[in-house]
Formats: C-alpha cells, sequence, structure tokens
C-alpha cells in the first residue's frame, strides 16, 4: 500500500453529549471524533485494534495541532476526512479535516504526531512501515 493510500473519513452526528449549553460542538468531542478515525486509519496501517491487544504495540498521539474554523452544532451531520501525511524513522503524522455533510468548508482542521510504543515498558519503537 501506497502513501496517498492511507486515506478514511468516517461519519458522525452530533449528540447532546458533544455540545455546550448553547448546543455548538466542544473541543474534546472533535477529538473524539478524531480519534474514531484515526483508530480505523491504524487499521488500513496493519494496526487494527486486535492486532495491538495481542502485540502491545500502540501508536500513540504525542502533538496534536488543531484549528477551528467554524461552530459545529447539534444535530449536525459531519464527515471526519483523515490521511497519513507523512512517514518518519520514529514518528508519522495524519491529518484531519472535519466538514458539515453538503458543505466544502472545513469546521475544523487537525493534524497529529504520533509515534508506536511498545508497552508495558513504554519504550517508543522504530517504524516499520515500508510506504513511499
Amino acid at each position: 500500500m501506497k502513501l496517498e493510500d492511507l486515506k478514511l473519513t468516517t461519519e458522525e452526528e452530533v449528540m447532546f453529549f458533544d455540545t455546550d449549553c448553547g448546543g455548538v460542538v466542544h473541543n474534546i468531542a472533535y477529538l473524539r471524533m478524531i480519534e474514531t478515525c484515526r483508530t480505523k486509519l491504524a487499521g488500513l496501517m496493519g494496526m487494527d485494534l486486535k492486532t495491538m491487544a495481542r502485540t502491545q504495540l500502540f501508536p500513540v498521539v504525542v502533538r496534536t495541532e488543531i484549528d477551528y474554523k467554524q461552530p459545529a452544532k447539534l444535530g449536525d451531520h459531519l464527515k471526519i476526512h483523515g490521511h497519513v501525511s507523512e512517514i518518519g524513522k520514529v514518528k508519522f503524522w495524519c491529518d484531519f479535516t472535519v466538514i458539515r455533510m453538503g458543505e466544502e468548508r472545513p469546521i475544523i482542521t487537525c493534524r497529529q504526531a504520533l509515534a508506536l510504543v511498545q508497552m508495558p515498558q513504554g519504550r517508543p519503537q522504530r517504524l516499520l512501515f515500508d510506504w513511499t
């Protein structure tokens, strides 16, 4: 699989627990939605949940950059587009864009750096990916 093939879109409906008292999505809810997309994206990379549980090798977020462009609100249907944008020796980067269905303007953009960590020792591991 090539780097440009490592992309995925998930969908979410904004629920009550995603919002504040004004019906606007709060920041932690966006991170949960991104977590879902990123976890499924890891599966494309050979790191599905069962494999991670068996090997105890986990992709761990070491940095998150997020820009809030406009608010999502209660009842909105969102698409979360994620892709692996860069793979280095010890970390890789995933980029995410959240949009409201039927629109093209981003609600948020996010970039995350991840490292593979062997548990329970908590030791970072070199990436074994061979994608170009």
